[in-house]
């Protein structure tokens, strides 16, 4: 078995990698009961994918490795202090364990600050930058009816 350290080094050098390709300067590493399952580092140039994050594509590949989107018991390495993006998607694939290497003011200090995000998530809708409203339909609450209604939904 690895150490964390040791796991830390294989996302630090999957960063590394991406960077000699053009890529973003990122990895991440998915471990379960001592094994890598998923090992990504950033594609979003490669693959013309603003959510190619290392994070989101270790998820991504554990997921298909395990055939699960519940990826309990296994634990993350990433280079970087996640984005709130992949954030979000470790909460969501409900890992048990996130260890990360540079922070988010030193991925700021190169040219990858995501504070904007968080700020604009505080804000009401009206002062986003992005324009944002609700729209409701007489429809738009059916498929949450119907969610609610079916007996063999697989809950996430």
């Amino acid at each position: 078995m690895q150490t964390h350290e040791e796991y830390m080094r294989m996302a630090a050098e999957l960063a590394e990698k991406s960077v000699r390709k053009g890529g973003g300067p990122f990895g991440a590493v998915i471990v379960k009961n001592g094994e890598v399952i998923a090992a990504a580092s950033n594609r979003v140039t490669e693959k013309h994918d603003p959510t190619a994050h290392a994070e989101m594509e270790a998820i991504r590949i554990a997921s298909q490795k395990i055939g699960t989107h519940d990826l309990s018991g296994c634990s993350i390495y990433a280079s970087c202090e996640p984005c709130p993006m992949c954030m979000g998607a470790i909460y969501w694939a409900r890992l048990d364990n996130l260890y990360f290497g540079n922070n988010r003011s030193e991925a700021a200090s190169i040219g990858f600050d995501d504070e904007f995000i968080y700020e604009e998530l505080e804000k009401p809708f009206s002062r986003r930058s992005i324009p944002t409203r609700q729209i409701i339909t007489g429809n738009i609450k059916n498929a949450f009816e119907e969610w609610l209604q079916f007996e063999d939904r697989k809950e996430y």
